[in-house]
C-alpha cells in the first residue's frame, strides 16, 4: 500500500533515517601507486564546473527582491495543465524505479509522482513551508533560497533521483545548483528537469525571459554540460497536436486545427541526464 504522509516533517539531516551500521567503518590501509592515483585524479574532476553558462546580465531578474518574500504566501494552484502533468507522471513512472530515494527540488503542494509506485523516501525542497507541508508524498522537506545559498545540507551520494519541475527558469546560479545536485546523486542517479512556457515573468532570469522555446531547451542542456560527469543530456518534447496531414482539408477543419494550436495547451519539455553513467535494468 502506498505510504501517505499527511504531515511531512521539516528536513533535518541529523535526524534523517540512517543505517546504524554505517557509524563504525574500518578504512583499509591505502597503498599508493600511479594507477590508483591517476584514477582518483580523474574521479576528482567529476562534479566540477567546467565553464559558466550565463553572463551576469543573463542572471538578472526584473523583480530583484528576495525570492522568499515573493513566495511568502502559499499558492495552492497548479502551474501547468493536466496534459503536462500526465506526461510528466508517465515520465517519472518510466524513469524512477520503485524503492528509490528522491529529492524534489523547488517543489510545491502537488506531487507529480505516480500514485501507485512506492518509493523508499521522498524529500522536498521549496520556498514555502505551508505548500510543502500539504504534499502527501514527502516524508521530509526543507525551505531554502537557492539563489542566496546553493549549498545543500545533504551528504554525498544520498539520492537516486533529483527532480526539478517548472522551476529551473528562476535559478540565478544554475551552474552551482547543478554541481550540488551531482554531488548528492548516487552514481547512476538521474536528474530530470521539466518545464513548459509558463513562468512568473518578473522572477525568471533574463536569459530565459528573452529566449525562445528552442533556446530555453538548449540553456538547460548547457547547464548539464557545464558540470563534469553528467551523461549526454536527453531532450524530450511533447508539443500540442494539430492533427494529421491526412485529416479533412476543408477551411473549417484547418481553422479548428489552427485554434487548437493556440488554445493554450502547455508544451512539455524535459532534459534528463545521469551521474557518471546511465543504468541498464532488466
Amino acid at each position: 500500500m502506498l505510504p501517505v504522509h499527511s504531515k511531512p516533517q521539516p528536513w533535518n539531516p541529523s535526524i534523517a533515517p540512517t543505517n546504524p551500521r554505517t557509524f563504525k567503518k574500518i578504512l583499509p590501509l591505502r597503498v599508493s601507486n600511479t594507477s590508483n592515483e591517476n584514477k582518483e585524479a580523474n574521479l576528482s574532476k567529476a562534479g566540477r564546473t567546467k565553464r559558466l553558462v550565463l553572463t551576469n546580465e543573463g542572471r538578472t531578474k526584473l523583480n530583484m527582491f528576495p525570492d522568499r518574500e515573493f513566495y511568502a504566501f502559499p499558492r495552492f494552484v497548479t502551474h501547468v495543465d493536466d496534459g503536462f502533468i500526465a506526461t510528466l507522471t508517465d515520465l517519472y513512472r518510466e524513469r524512477l524505479r520503485p524503492g528509490s530515494e528522491i529529492l524534489d527540488l523547488m517543489s510545491s503542494w502537488i506531487s507529480h509522482l505516480p500514485n501507485e509506485v512506492v518509493y523508499k523516501r521522498v524529500v522536498g525542497h521549496g520556498l514555502n513551508a505551508q505548500e510543502l507541508a500539504r504534499n502527501s508524498r514527502m516524508e521530509y522537506f526543507f525551505v531554502k533560497d537557492l539563489n542566496q545559498d546553493q549549498k545543500l545540507e545533504i551528504g554525498d551520494a544520498s539520492f537516486d533521483a533529483v527532480l526539478c519541475t517548472v522551476s529551473v527558469q528562476y535559478l540565478q546560479q544554475p551552474e552551482k545548483v547543478f554541481a550540488e545536485v551531482f554531488r548528492v546523486l548516487r552514481p547512476g542517479g538521474v536528474l530530470i528537469v521539466s518545464f513548459s512556457n509558463r513562468l512568473f515573468y518578473e522572477k525568471a532570469i533574463s536569459a530565459w525571459r528573452d529566449g525562445t522555446a528552442y533556446s530555453r531547451v538548449q540553456l538547460v542542456v548547457q547547464y548539464f554540460q557545464c558540470i563534469e560527469g553528467f551523461t549526454a543530456p536527453e531532450v524530450i518534447r511533447k508539443l500540442p497536436s494539430v492533427g494529421n496531414s491526412g485529416d479533412d482539408k476543408s477551411p473549417f477543419s484547418w481553422l479548428m486545427k489552427w485554434l487548437k494550436l493556440f488554445s493554450g495547451s502547455d508544451p512539455f519539455y524535459a532534459v534528463i541526464a545521469y551521474k557518471n553513467f546511465k543504468p541498464v535494468y532488466d
